[in-house]
């Protein structure tokens, strides 16, 4: 399997990924936190589902537009400021995972050379589609990791 196959994979499988990780939370555990600085599997998954929307804006322009500016966001405002912690947990985790498919489904039939396509992303740089496609993938596993750990923390708390 090629790279870009691998990184298709892996990012198609990132949903799914995140989905079986937060199987069966609800109720408290949906919001508890093992810190101030630490998020909720609430926050996560509606984080996970507002970072989509903005990759599907990213990846489109990488795609349509020659060497596009993509912005940078304060994913910390927008936890708080739009109200993660009251969000609907099973809205933000579908948004995730159609958002995520209808990406898969754009990216998966794009001729070679478009994976070389530049995006000057306003803090990291110089960034190809292929570097978008493997940042998307890294992220939804990254999140899946943090929602497990999150709940481990959880249920530790409870055992006390």
């Amino acid at each position: 399997m090629n790279e870009i196959a691998e990184l298709l994979e892996r990012f198609r499988r990132g949903a799914e990924l995140v989905a079986v990780v937060a199987t069966g939370a609800a109720g408290a555990e949906l919001d508890y936190r093992a810190a101030p600085e630490k998020w909720s599997v609430r926050q996560i998954v509606c984080h996970l589902a507002d970072s989509e929307m903005v990759g599907r804006d990213r990846i489109c322009r990488t795609i349509a537009e020659d060497h596009p500016t993509l912005l940078a966001y304060d994913e910390k405002a927008w936890a708080e400021r739009l109200d993660y912690h009251k969000r609907k947990f099973s809205q933000a985790l579908e948004t995730f995972r159609r958002v995520r498919a209808e990406n898969y489904e754009l990216l998966k039939d794009q001729p070679a050379e478009n994976w070389l396509r530049t995006a000057a992303h306003s803090g990291l740089g110089a960034l190809t589609l292929k570097d978008l496609l493997r940042i998307y993938a890294e992220h939804a596993e990254g999140h899946a990791r943090q929602i497990q750990a999150a709940r481990e923390a959880y249920k530790a708390s409870k055992a006390k």
